[in-house]
């Protein structure tokens, strides 16, 4: 019997979570898994204006994630697709609240992904950003989510993407607490000094601090503060939140067939 092999591309991925500083929620509002058999990045990020109505948004985010993640390691086809997996779990989650979500997977050179609201991810090729998803909001800091109500749109909202990848790529997936305080040139510049360096810590955990770092300055100049002046709001420094940063390094794979 012949052996045929094919070149086919897999996620080495790490993760790093700072929750805010809340006695009230020690675990915070975000959620994150990665499935490695399945190939799958899950983010969540609970919509933290439950708060005022006694509701812990990050109960849903969790729930959210929980069962992405039994989904898809369950799942019986090859291809995971992102979006069906997102649908399901929007279905099977019963928790008070709404969260933003993120799933991303990898079928062969194309990198598949369901996105509703700000959190996403960003693909860089070379030490420069070759994609970068787009974010989905009503107005400044209202993003679109997920929530139990007949008036909700559900995942049917989400975004479908499609990015061609290669080995080698990294793909950085994060929350808004990553992409609200650092700037893409900012993300650029720690990835390529990593991979150039000799760090002790992972690269998630390297972007993650980097942005509590700028969560907490209020005289830098992030992200926040320019797209609150594009809306005609006034905010300085950076915005503190929970920051997840997933990192998932694009590599070849030999797959017998």
């Amino acid at each position: 019997m012949a052996i045929k092999t094919s070149r086919n591309l897999m996620m080495i991925a790490g993760s790093f979570y700072i929750p805010k500083e809340n006695e009230n929620k020690p675990f915070g509002e975000d959620a994150h898994f990665f499935c490695p058999s399945a190939q799958v990045i899950g983010i969540a990020d609970g919509v933290g204006g439950w708060s005022r109505y006694g509701v812990d948004s990050g109960e849903y985010a969790r729930e959210l994630m929980r069962n992405a993640e039994y989904d898809v390691k369950n799942y019986r086809s090859i291809d995971v697709g992102p979006k069906q997996v997102l649908r399901q779990a929007y279905s099977d989650t019963a928790a008070a609240g709404s969260s933003t979500a993120c799933i991303i997977s990898i079928a062969g050179n194309l990198l598949l992904a369901a996105n509703v609201g700000d959190s996403g991810f960003m693909v860089i090729r070379a030490g420069k950003t070759f994609y970068r998803s787009p974010v989905q909001q009503y107005r400044f800091n209202f993003p679109y989510q997920l929530q139990k109500s007949s008036r909700a749109n559900g995942a049917e909202q989400a975004a479908e993407l499609t990015v061609e990848v290669e080995g080698g790529d990294i793909v950085v997936a994060g929350t808004d607490g990553l992409f609200d305080n650092l700037f893409v040139d900012e993300i650029e510049t720690i990835v390529n000094d990593y991979c150039s360096g000799n760090s002790k810590l992972s690269l998630s955990e390297i972007l993650a601090t980097a942005a509590l770092g700028k969560s907490l300055d209020k005289t830098t100049v992030s992200p926040f503060e320019v797209a609150a002046y594009e809306a005609g709001k006034r905010r300085s420094g950076g915005k503190y939140d929970d920051i997840t940063v997933v990192v998932a390094h694009v590599v070849e794979c030999s797959c017998m067939q």
